[in-house]
């Protein structure tokens, strides 16, 4: 199974790579993440006041850890029919996470996410949350 890192699992690890490592060196060479995702990890970084050291360690992470997935047309697509779909059903989910959700399904990954509640009503779309024990 590969997983497809949310924004707050990516920031966690990157406050405290300890907490997580060993989740990084289980999964290694099955994580990515979306540009959508590491777009919101930029504004966390860019908000530090030690954004430089930040910008290294995501730099790094990218690098060794974790492989990114660009939104692409495909991805569009999906989104537009996840969308429609959850129309459909009453369910409105949160643009960003909306796109994150149609890269994982578009690409068979498992959501790891602090935020399961803001998925949860995504069909098909598999989570698991690396921050509760």
């Amino acid at each position: 199974m590969s997983y497809l890192l949310d924004t707050n699992i990516l920031s966690a690890h990157l406050r405290r790579p300890s907490g997580l490592q060993h989740r990084f060196v289980q999964h290694a060479g099955r994580l990515y993440t979306s540009s959508i995702a590491l777009a919101e990890l930029y504004d966390w970084v860019l908000r530090r006041a030690d954004f430089a050291t930040a910008q290294t360690a995501v730099d790094k992470m990218l690098l060794h850890e974790v492989a990114t997935i660009d939104f692409d047309n495909d991805c569009a697509k999906e989104s537009g029919r996840l969308r429609v779909a959850l129309r459909r059903q009453g369910i409105n989910v949160a643009a960003l996470d909306l796109l994150i959700a149609a890269v994982a399904l578009l690409y068979d990954l498992t959501v790891v996410t602090h935020n399961t509640k803001d998925f949860q009503n995504i069909p098909g779309l598999r989570l698991e949350d690396w921050l509760t024990p």
